[in-house]
Order: structure tokens, then sequence, then C-alpha cells
């Protein structure tokens, strides 16, 4: 199914990408993640239950939440610090939720730095791609592992198209371990970044 298709069936608008008129050293352009990559994800990451809750940190548009909570019927929160694409992510809710069934998962963005978002503790599947900085992406690592020791619980960290600073502070400066590589077929053999990587804390 095809980029627009596909956001035409859960009638959102999520395509594109969005440079920064400041362009920041901490924050990166906006893109959302392929329907393609994500259908391969979790094809392969069977570890997830509807009972989980993803945290999409640089959420854009929603595309990720919006995916998690259509298709594999989980919570999904969104969170994104820039003004103009959380509120395009809250139409998009709007829209979504004209037709959506109900259901026991819920859906949610917050617009807030990502350091400063306040991790629940039923929190539990973190996702990235590449939104900002390595300096900012220890500090919401900190946050997770912080709300780990408050409430114990297992956790993951999921990165896409993964810079190896992300994955050098979590590998060496961090309890968790990479439990899963799910390479992107067709793709992976052009570009290595093609890929998720799949860090957990039990």
């Amino acid at each position: 199914m095809k980029e627009q298709e596909h956001d035409r069936l859960l009638r959102i608008k999520t395509e594109g990408v969005r440079e920064w008129q400041h362009q920041s050293s901490h924050y990166n352009r906006y893109e959302a993640t392929p329907y393609s990559a994500l259908e391969v994800l979790f094809d392969e990451y069977e570890e997830w239950k509807s009972t989980d809750r993803f945290v999409d940190f640089g959420c854009g548009k929603g595309r990720f939440p919006f995916y998690v909570y259509h298709h594999l019927h989980a919570s999904a929160v969104g969170v994104e610090m820039n003004g103009q694409l959380y509120q395009e992510a809250m139409e998009n809710l709007a829209r979504y939720m004209e037709r959506a069934k109900k259901s026991r998962a819920s859906i949610q963005f917050e617009h807030i730095f990502a350091e400063g978002y306040d991790i629940e503790k039923e929190d539990n599947r973190f996702y990235f791609f590449n939104p900002f900085s390595l300096q900012i992406f220890q500090k919401v690592i900190d946050n997770i592992l912080r709300s780990v020791e408050d409430f114990p619980r297992s956790v993951d960290v999921i990165l896409y198209y993964p810079t190896t600073e992300y994955s050098h502070f979590l590998e060496i400066q961090t309890v968790f371990e990479l439990c899963k590589e799910i390479r992107l077929p067709g793709l992976y053999e052009e570009n290595n970044n093609e890929r998720f990587l799949i860090y957990r804390l039990d």
C-alpha cells in the first residue's frame, strides 16, 4: 500500500518532509517513517502486547502513533515540540476519531519538548526516528531510566535509521542491551541505515 493510500485509509495527512526555517543543531527535520518500514517492523517485532503504551518522541504529524493505535490496537503517545506539527497532528486526530472504532487503547499528543515529557508508569515502548541531538536523547533516556527505578518494568527503545551516537550511548553508558536488529529488505543492501535497532531493559 502506497504512502498516500495508507494516509487515506486512516483519514490523516502525514506525508512530506519539513525543514526548519531557523535550523537548530539540536532538532532534525520532520520526515515520517515509511509505512512499508512500519509493516516490516511489526511483522518481526513480536514482543509487543496490546497492553503496551508506545511513546514516539518527535512524532511530527503523528504517523507512528496512528499506526500503532489502528493496527496494533495499543495505546500511543506522540510527543512534539513544534507547534505547527502538533496542530497538524491534532487535526489528524480529530479526523481519525470521527470514524474510529471504540477501543480500550488510547491515542494522544503532547505539545512539549521531549526532555520535558513526564514518563508515565504505563509507558514502556519508546520510538525514535533521529528527532534530535545526542544531548537531548541522553536526557530522555535518563528520564526513562528514572521512571523504571520508580516503577520497575521491562522497556524497549526502538531506533529507526539509528545514528552511531545513539547506539554507542545506549550500549556503553546505559544498561540497555541490543535485543533485535530488523533490516529493511531491498533497502538495507543499498544503505545500512535502513534498519531498526531494538534495545531492551528487563
